[in-house]
């Protein structure tokens, strides 16, 4: 869209003016009101779309919103099911502002209750958690979202979702790993013998495309079903393996979501896969992992160079922390709380600053600043008792727009 009008028109003394509908927006160069644009804050750029109808298509002009993806700071939504329905709020953190507003999810008719199962590019995944058969892709800064077609279901299924988006084929995917129990063989008389054995396969729909959902079969990786996709980093989502009895060994694997294959990655040498308390996390565009050690001490290791074993660096050792929040005694939300003792603590982000953004027990936020080794509890107003945070990024982006 061109902004810059420049056409002049004669009045009775011949004096030079605007057109009735220009405003001083409109005499500067694109690449300029785009610059500009691009580095306001999300909240400022949503009050920007509604002030008239040529600003509003301004805003979501697929240049500037790819600038935006690559400039913007993150921000948080938190995930809140407490103490009766599920609600997200949003806490910009760059912008300065210590509140926490309130976002009205449009579909809460049809789904009032839900798991956010991944973000990408300012875009949410949300599942069904009650009936486990409804997928939504949203951005609520846009307010547009999409109703994903139904994949097939069977009776006592777990799923392991993951959503995410390839850099090289410009495409948005969502994948469902279910676990689901077979028969086992049939003997002549058409019984089942031996008991019921897990099976499992490969759900993939590609948003945008009219071939609906794929399946793999013959998958053979056990996921931590509690956990959806981690750590999308080079369009890749990771997972650690969960250890069996006939392997016992944990193991870092990957999806690509351009080829659709499963691989091994190489893990660090930290010994924390084989914990229980692992995540992964992006460190600034690597893959990193979050090792919860004895004592409440966390490790942040970091793969340089990816896939390559030897360029893991264990960047950060962080001590034993209670926040002033962690000894109120609250009322407690049994879905989140059942989550947050998965781990004491979560790796979020790295902030602009450089400080670590940490979750602990979903119920307070801390900065950490790995130079002077000190902490910093993030106080924001209207925060909820109970929640689970989101790192997103906060832009006006939807599945139709080219991501250049």
């Amino acid at each position: 869209m061109d902004f810059n009008c420049t056409k002049r028109r004669k009045t009775n003394d011949d004096a030079p003016s605007l057109p009735p509908a220009a405003t001083p927006m409109d005499l500067l160069p694109t690449e300029i009101v785009q610059d500009i644009l691009s580095r306001l804050p999300i909240t400022s750029l949503v009050q920007f779309r509604s002030v008239c109808r040529s600003w509003r298509v301004l805003a979501v002009d697929p240049e500037l919103v790819a600038l935006s993806l690559r400039r913007a700071a993150p921000c948080l939504l938190l995930h809140c099911d407490f103490p009766i329905r599920n609600q997200i709020y949003f806490a910009d953190l760059a912008s300065g502002d210590s509140r926490v507003r309130r976002i009205q999810v449009p579909f809460w008719p049809s789904m009032s209750e839900f798991e956010v199962i991944g973000s990408c590019n300012g875009l949410l995944c949300l599942s069904d958690s009650l009936y486990g058969d409804a997928l939504y892709v949203y951005n609520p800064f846009a307010g547009k979202f999409t109703q994903l077609p139904k994949s097939e279901h069977y009776a006592g299924q777990e799923v392991v979702f993951g959503f995410g988006f390839h850099p090289r084929t410009k495409e948005y995917k969502v994948i469902k790993i279910v676990y689901y129990r077979g028969r086992g063989r049939s003997s002549g008389s058409g019984r089942p013998v031996g008991s019921r054995r897990m099976m499992s396969d490969v759900q993939i729909l590609t948003l945008g495309s009219s071939s609906g959902w794929r399946t793999q079969p013959k998958f053979s990786h056990h996921f931590l079903r509690s956990k959806p996709g981690e750590a999308l980093v080079n369009g890749r989502l990771h997972w650690v393996t969960r250890p069996r009895r006939c392997n016992p060994v944990r193991r870092l694997i990957s999806f690509d979501l351009g080829d659709e294959q499963f691989r091994e990655v190489p893990k660090p040498d930290c010994g924390g896969l084989n914990r229980c308390n692992l995540s992964l996390v992006a460190v600034r565009g690597c893959l990193g992992a979050a090792v919860y050690c004895n004592y409440g001490r966390l490790e942040i290791w970091v793969m340089k160079e990816y896939n390559v074993k030897e360029s893991w660096v264990k960047e950060l050792s962080i001590g034993a922390y209670m926040p002033k929040g962690l000894k109120q005694n609250v009322e407690r939300s049994y879905k989140i709380w059942r989550t947050a003792l998965s781990g004491r603590v979560r790796v979020l982000c790295v902030l602009e600053n450089g400080e670590i953004l940490l979750e602990y027990k979903s119920r307070v936020l801390v900065c950490y600043d790995g130079n002077s080794g000190r902490f910093r509890d993030l106080k924001l107003q209207g925060l909820p008792k109970w929640f689970q945070a989101n790192v997103v990024v906060g832009c006006l982006n939807w599945i139709d727009t080219p991501i250049l």
